[in-house]
Order: structure tokens, then sequence, then C-alpha cells
């Protein structure tokens, strides 16, 4: 492949800049070349990372005649990794070019792009091939017919209005004016950019659920009218264990007592989709894995809800997780990196990852499912919250015709200061993405909970939106609101306190749902040499202490706090938070993820004894 004469010399990180020690080895030749897709595999894939031309216009202005920068992909601009290293401007465009070859081939040709902040326009050879409106998810174009023999030449153009007011972005901790808990502007192209080559006839979608039974029900998304029949195929550990063929684009596979996928054992089993011609060749071929696991919830012996997995009953416990590196932002530096992290929490003691208002590249996914860390997913949130944000007791006291166990209070006549009033194109927009990510991590045994607002923050039309994930996937849990306004819907009951955990026990009508501490701790302290800027404020919840030793007690009381609570009734809780994210210095680690403020045996020790693990 041919980059415009781009080598090595025309990039280097920004000086300066806080690196993680996966970001120093960052080249050009080595940015993020991991498959992307680990849940549907083909082995015929073109990785487009690497340095392209880059340039920035007023958005009226048409393609640049001069390209300038260079710009290294999958970095947005804003990163140090990027090369760029400088903020988007206000009505200003974003412009990527780079060229590629193509080779002749039949069937078709598919242009894929990870991740794009936020809205963007695509040419192959100058012709349009599509464009896409959201910032946080994977989209791809047919570029069949635009492609040629030889070279041929990519153009992206993206805007990004980050949180401009009735813009409605779901931009989730992202603000230009960043500070406290809001963190720099991510723009353009965040994650791997590929090409595959295709059948005529493919497998487009795969919508695998295995469930604990053994049951492995397969909802195949063909494109093309070539198949006649389709056959599953189920292995582990390279042996074949069941396998089913039907003429359906459903397929039916019964595996016999298998090994289930839990935190502690989590058991993957590969799975293999080939589509058959009418003459019983074979048109396309996809590799893809499950775990067998079945999500729920059962009552203990005091009458609390509990979260179960495969029947047994499973306390939920992890960090709230930003998943912001001060080097990439959004992105990763590296997957080496992400398994660091998750290795990180797993020897701490957490059996589970609060994925917080940001969809992390697939193969983080895939990682999760391997490594054996339950998630729990975010929306991620823009636009514009309701009025008002008060406790449960006190909103309840308010609400007029109030009495507990009244499925109808949400109806009262201030439901406007409960939901934010969005215009359609902007609930349909985030509706878009929000089905876009509980497809894209469907298959993921990992996903146990899908969390559709927090705090409030964009939340809206909240009884619509939670009907709506529930009957589109009934096989997780869903928690409508981590401490924001609750409403009737869903399983779960969420609060939110800082630095203390603690729960309203005495409000009855949280007696249906699975209580849990949604975000608590943040307890902050400050390394020398690790801080992201030393000149803006550098802050904890509840103060800084004024000693490690402090810190650590602080740790150590509010994990005893949640140990009682536990023993009460509460079923999950979320520490904020894994890493020091910019200003916020609440992390397990630092920002740089070079320092461990509490070594991890003494975080597994802790939470031992706190009885938060068993």
């Amino acid at each position: 492949m041919v980059l415009s004469g781009a080598t090595q010399s025309d990039w280097s990180p920004i000086g300066g800049s806080m690196l993680t020690s996966w970001g120093k080895t960052v080249t050009a030749e080595n940015a993020w070349t991991e498959y992307p897709r680990p849940q549907l595999v083909r082995e015929g894939w073109t990785n487009l990372n690497g340095l392209w031309d880059f340039a920035t216009t007023g958005r009226g202005a048409a393609q640049p005649e001069s390209w300038a920068e260079k710009i290294l992909v999958p970095f947005a601009m804003e990163t140090p990794l990027s090369g760029i290293g400088r903020r988007l401007e206000d009505n200003q465009a974003i412009w990527y070019r780079r060229s590629f070859n193509h080779e002749e081939s039949a069937g078709r040709t598919l242009l894929h792009f990870e991740g794009v902040d936020y809205a963007c326009q695509v040419w192959v050879n100058g012709e349009q091939v599509g464009s896409h409106v959201g910032g946080n998810l994977p989209f791809s174009f047919e570029v069949t017919d635009a492609v040629q023999l030889g070279s041929n030449q990519l153009v992206l153009r993206v805007i990004d209005d980050t949180d401009a007011y009735d813009r409605y972005q779901l931009r989730g901790k992202q603000k230009i004016d960043n500070g406290g808990i809001w963190y720099t502007p991510s723009s353009g192209i965040w994650q791997t950019v590929w090409l595959e080559q295709v059948p005529s006839t493919y497998v487009e979608e795969l919508r695998l659920v295995a469930d604990a039974e053994g049951v492995l029900d397969a909802r195949i998304e063909v494109v093309g009218d070539g198949a006649a029949s389709m056959e599953v195929t189920v292995s582990r550990d390279g042996t074949p264990v069941a396998g089913s063929v039907a003429h359906g684009n459903r397929v039916l596979v019964h595996v016999r007592d298998p090994e289930l996928w839990t935190p502690s054992n989590p058991i993957l089993f590969d799975v293999v989709v080939t589509v058959f011609d009418h003459t019983g060749e074979v048109i396309d071929q996809v590799g893809s894995y499950v775990g067998f696991r079945s999500v729920g919830r059962s009552k203990d012996a005091d009458g609390h809800w509990r979260f179960s997995l495969n029947g047994e009953e499973i306390f939920h416990w992890g960090p709230l997780d930003q998943g912001w590196w001060p080097d990439g932002f959004l992105n990763p530096p590296s997957d080496e990196a992400i398994v660091f992290e998750m290795e990180f929490l797993k020897a701490a003691g957490f059996n589970m990852i609060r994925k917080h208002k940001k969809v992390e590249p697939r193969r983080y996914y895939y990682h999760a499912d391997r490594v054996g860390l339950l998630v729990w997913q975010d929306h991620v949130s823009g636009g514009a919250g309701p009025n008002e944000w008060p406790k449960w007791k006190k909103l309840r006291a308010d609400l007029p015709g109030y009495e507990p166990r009244n499925n109808n209070w949400w109806r009262a006549e201030r439901d406007n200061a409960l939901d934010a009033d969005w215009p359609d194109w902007a609930h349909e927009q985030s509706m878009r993405e929000l089905k876009t990510m509980i497809d894209v991590l469907h298959n993921h045994p990992s996903v146990v909970v899908w969390t559709t607002f927090n705090e409030r923050w964009g939340q809206h039309r909240s009884m619509e939106i939670g009907q709506w994930v529930l009957d589109y996937d009934p096989t997780r849990h869903l928690n409508i609101a981590s401490g924001g306004n609750f409403f009737p819907i869903g399983h779960i009951a969420d609060e939110h306190n800082y630095p203390d955990p603690v729960f309203p026990f005495e409000l009855t009508e949280f007696d249906d749902y699975i209580k849990v501490m949604g975000e608590f701790g943040g307890h902050g302290w400050l390394v020398e040499g690790h801080q992201w800027d030393p000149t803006k404020r550098n802050w904890g919840y509840g103060g800084l202490p004024k000693t490690l030793a402090e810190y650590r007690e602080r740790y150590v009381r509010t994990a005893n706090m949640l140990g009682e609570l536990r023993a009460e009734g509460v079923a999950a809780g979320v520490y904020t938070q894994t890493t020091d994210v910019e200003g916020e210095i609440n992390g397990l680690m630092t920002y740089d993820r070079a320092v461990i403020k509490i070594p991890v045996e003494d975080l597994a020790r802790i939470h031992r004894e706190a009885g938060l693990t068993d």
C-alpha cells in the first residue's frame, strides 16, 4: 500500500505530553495492528492505520488543495499520539487523506471505521461512498463500485460540535471547557480503519445467545441472495462439540453440559458459521466465539434481590472506569495496555467494570470475555438533562399523589422535571446509537448490564426507552438511571454517594429491584511527577488526605462500609475509579498507569476482609 510518501520521520508524539509506557513505543508502523472485530472474524483484511495526510478548514470550504501535516491514525487530533495535539476550533472541519492499493478480486469491498467523532463524509477516488452521524460506534460502507485496480485515494471530512448547545451530541465525558469531571474533547478518527474483501453473498452480522443450559441460538444476517443453508459448529480447544445446519437465518445448537462462563472461570467456545449455496459449495465462512452463561436475579434469605449468574448468587464489585488515556484519550495506546489494566483489576479482587459513558474498541470486550470481568455498559450521554435531580426521598415526598408502591407516581404533574423534553430528531439519533451499541456488544458474555442514563445526564423519555431496551435484549439487566431520576422499570435501583457508600433501604418501592451502590469513594491522592497538568486543580471527593496512610485508611473505611451494606441487602458496588483522569486524581492508578497507589496484594486483602470477595 502507498501512503502519499509518508514515513516515520513525518510523525512524533507531542513533546512535553504525558505518555504511558505503551504510548512511548507507538510508531507509525505498529499503531493498532490487531484485527478489530473479534466476534466476526475473516482472514482477509487490510489495516489502514498509520500516517495520513491531514488538514483543517472552515466548514464551508471545499477539500483542501494542500496537505501540510501528517496525523497518526487511529488517534484523535487533540491527542499527543496523533502528532497534531491541538483543539478543533469552532466552525472548523477536519480532513484526512490517504492512498491504498487494491488488487482484483471477486465479491465486494467493504470500508470499515471503528470510530469517528462525530459526523463524517467519505470519498473514494472522488466519489462519495457514504456519510455517518455518531461518534462512538463502528460503521462501514460498501465501496465495490468506487475502488479501482492499483492505487486508490480515500478522503474523509469530519465535524465535531462536542457539547455545543442544542446539538445533542452523545459525547460522554468530553467538554470544550474541560475541568472537574469533564475531559478534553476528542475529534475525528479515533479507532482502526480497515478494508475487507467479502463474497457477493456474505455474513454481515451474527446475533448469538448462549445460555447456561447449553443452547446456542444463532441468528445470522446475510447480504446477497446466494445462500441456501448455513452450518454452525461449536468447538473447544480445537475439538468440535456440537453443530447444526438450517435453511433459514436461525440455527439452534445444543451443547451437552458445557463448562459455564464465570469471572473466575471464563471459558470460551469457538464458533464457526459456514454459508453454502444451492450446490453445497461454501460461499462464506466466519469465526466467532461464545461463553455459555445466563444472567438473572434471585432473592436471598432476607428477601433482598441479588444478581445471579448461571443460577448462583454473585456480588458485583468493580471500579467506575472512564477509559481515558493521557496519550490516546478515548483510544488506548495499545492492545497490551487494555490487558494490563484488566489483569490489575482481576488481581485486586474485582470481578466487574462499570464502563462509564463510553464505548470501548471491540477488542476491549474480547479481553473482558477472555480475562473474566463482568461489564456494566453505559449508553454514551449527551444533550439536555431534566430540570431537577433531587434525592429519591425528597423527590417522592414532593410528587403530587405519590404513595409508596403506587406504580403510577411517575405520571404526576412534575413529570417534566424528572425527564428532559428532547426534540424527536435528537431522541431518534440517541436511539440509533443505543441500538447500535447493543447490536455491536450483544454477543459478549462479559456484558451483563445496560445503563441507559447516568445522574440525569440527557435523561429523557425514561419509561419509553427502558421498555424498548427490555424488549430488544431480554438477556441482560437494565439499569434505567445510575444515580439519576429513578423510574420503575428495569431491574436495578442505583444510588450514588461520595465519598461514603449509603443506600436508602427505608424506601419500600425499591424492594422489587436489585439495590446497588453505583458510585462511591473517589478518594484522591496526588503522586508527584505523575500529574497530567500541575498548573490546574487536582482534586478528589471529600478533600485530599494529607498522607498516603490517610488515603489508605479512607479506602479501607469505605470498603468496609460497602461490606456492611452488602450484608444489609446491597448487591453491587462501584468504586470511583480505576485511574486518575486529567485533574481527577481519585484513581487506584495514576493517569499514566505508572504508579499503583495501593499495592495490588493489599487491595485484594482489603476486599476480602471487607466481605466484598468470596
